[in-house]
């Protein structure tokens, strides 16, 4: 049982990575992450696709454009084994700064020249990575370069301070996702976010700092728990690396000022940031008591919900193999009576 009298620090990065480059932006997560523990974090979130770098120019160039192609094969050289290299370095840093990192990067299976996925690595206190989670469904221009995930539904680990969990970028939204979620109850959740999102998805006028504050603000309503938004941070490398024509480049200068890193509280108020453009970790100090109150009105995993209400309509998932109603702890527990 996690002491719920506990105070924790949280830590929020925004960050560009060594674009494209494993080993100097593995360097540069194992800094941040030093950086964190020095200044007491109990927890630290990283962007989406951090190491080394989040597919972008998918949304801005043809995807089989020679660039777009030259920066693919990039990706994949650079892309992360685990375990391998990275994962002892990342281990090394959390052990010595003595902090929970989530961290997202791009993976590739060890030994192959083939299926890269977007994932989140889960690092405990000690280093030890204890959960890896690949996205279950890469969001449009990703689905050129990331396959589908097959790590499941699982996107959590139990550490001392409780549960931590993390989603990448637009599974936070995720209905079921945070249902899922919301069964092992956790007390700090990651949301991993990328340097800028494609020039069609500013629905209704809104930025994407906006955009995540609106998804966040829910989920973090939903599952009562703290969340750590981070984003990562657009600079000079990229804009260079896939700014090909004008109206790209323009987008790319925009979106240098986005910012908008921020840690939300259990009833969806943002306790912390957002961040302006730029580098820097963002900190709150936060009381894991905070979750009580408001798990108490409302616990979806638990009181405040029918799941033997709803078995039908997620047993209806099966035909498309997306969700299995036997799947669900709680729905075998409270079956409806024939």
């Amino acid at each position: 049982m996690p002491n719920l009298d506990k105070t924790v620090r949280l830590a929020a990065v925004q960050a560009t990575p060594v674009f494209l480059d494993c080993e100097r932006s593995t360097r540069k997560a194992c800094s941040l992450i030093l950086e964190a523990g020095r200044k007491g974090a109990d927890v630290v979130g990283f962007p989406e696709g951090f190491i080394p770098g989040h597919p972008g120019w998918q949304e801005l160039i043809p995807a089989t454009s020679e660039l777009a192609l030259t920066l693919s094969q990039k990706l994949f050289r650079n892309a992360v084994e685990v375990p391998g290299p990275c994962i002892d370095a990342l281990s090394g840093a959390c052990r010595e700064a003595g902090v929970i990192a989530i961290i997202g990067i791009n993976e590739k299976r060890a030994g192959t020249t083939g299926s890269l996925f977007n994932t989140q690595l889960f690092f405990d206190r000690d280093g030890f990575l204890r959960h890896k989670h690949q996205k279950i469904v890469p969001t449009i221009g990703e689905r050129v370069v990331h396959t589908p995930g097959t790590t499941g539904r699982k996107a959590s680990m139990t550490t001392d301070i409780g549960t931590v969990s993390g989603l990448l970028c637009g599974e936070n939204a995720n209905p079921l996702f945070q249902y899922s979620i919301g069964l092992d109850y956790p007390l700090v959740h990651v949301a991993s976010w990328p340097s800028h999102f494609g020039p069609g998805l500013a629905l209704d006028g809104l930025g994407m700092a906006e955009v995540i504050a609106v998804i966040t603000q829910g989920l973090a309503y939903a599952l009562k728990c703290f969340v750590i938004n981070s984003c990562a941070a657009v600079d000079s490398s990229i804009i260079d690396a896939y700014g090909l024509d004008a109206q790209a480049r323009a987008f790319l200068e925009e979106a240098t000022n986005h910012g908008g890193t921020c840690i939300i509280g259990p009833g969806g108020n943002i306790v912390a940031g957002p961040l302006p453009p730029g580098e820097d970790i963002l900190y709150a100090d936060v009381s894991l008591s905070d979750v009580i109150i408001p798990k108490f009105i409302h616990d979806f995993a638990g009181h405040y919900n029918r799941p033997e209400l709803f078995g039908s309509i997620l047993a209806a998932g099966t035909d498309s193999g997306t969700f299995r109603a036997d799947e669900t702890p709680a729905s075998k527990e409270l079956t409806a009576p024939s």
